[in-house]
């Protein structure tokens, strides 16, 4: 049985599904479409996905077009270590979460990376952040971060619990993409309050590490980093 994941390098959609397979212990062939040629809008993949996003997973004639979807679908047909709970109520606990992330977090971090990234978001000679309302989306991912930091501090490893989960899976991409923001634009983010953040974030801080510690996360990272 082959599990052929086509996604980009760096899409946060298709990364939470490395991840959640890296938390179930599998290992995908990967179908990585370059985003500068536009060959996920392209044949031969657009009459896999006809809508053109990413990721899309294949295994056995079956063809999933959602992350979400992804990983729901492969903690049925790959029962062991998962990724939705074993229990009603912990199942339900990660669902929630894990909706709340893909509702919340990825719009913040959508908002505000996409202009950090790639809208040409900087600094003016005074060093402050010029961009259409940066500062506001900057903010909303600031309460988004906090909401995370917050659901960890009642000592959990994991954001729903002890043992990583699809919530994880949802939130690691976009956290680590700030992180990757300050990496690479730490003046601007620091002048957007993110340097300050990190440092009272601890419980935020030592997720994002304990999530990089599992077994497979390492080898999700972006190759181009």
């Amino acid at each position: 049985m082959t599990l052929t994941l086509s996604t980009i390098s760096g899409s946060p959609r298709g990364w939470r599904v490395l991840l959640g397979m890296a938390f179930k212990g599998l290992t995908p062939e990967i179908n990585e479409l370059k985003l500068s040629e536009k060959e996920h809008k392209k044949e031969p993949f657009i009459s896999l996905n006809p809508r053109g996003t990413v990721p899309t997973l294949e295994c056995d004639g079956v063809v999933i077009r959602d992350s979400v979807a992804i990983l729901a679908w492969l903690d049925r047909k790959f029962p062991e270590k998962p990724i939705f709970g074993e229990r009603d109520e912990e199942a339900a606990q990660i669902w929630q979460t894990t909706m709340e992330v893909r509702q919340y977090i990825r719009q913040a971090a959508a908002g505000f990376l996409t202009p950090v990234f790639f809208g040409g978001a900087s600094l003016d000679d005074k060093g402050t952040a010029v961009w259409d309302d940066l500062t506001a989306v900057a903010e909303v991912m600031q309460m988004e971060m906090c909401f995370l930091n917050d659901l960890l501090s009642d000592g959990r490893n994991f954001l729903s619990g002890a043992t990583p989960s699809a919530a994880d899976a949802l939130a690691w991409p976009d956290i680590r993409l700030v992180q990757r923001a300050s990496e690479t634009k730490p003046d601007l983010m620091a002048e957007l309050g993110f340097a300050e953040l990190a440092n009272t974030l601890d419980h935020l801080e030592g997720w994002k590490q304990r999530v990089f510690e599992c077994p497979g996360v390492k080898a999700t990272m972006p190759g181009h980093w």
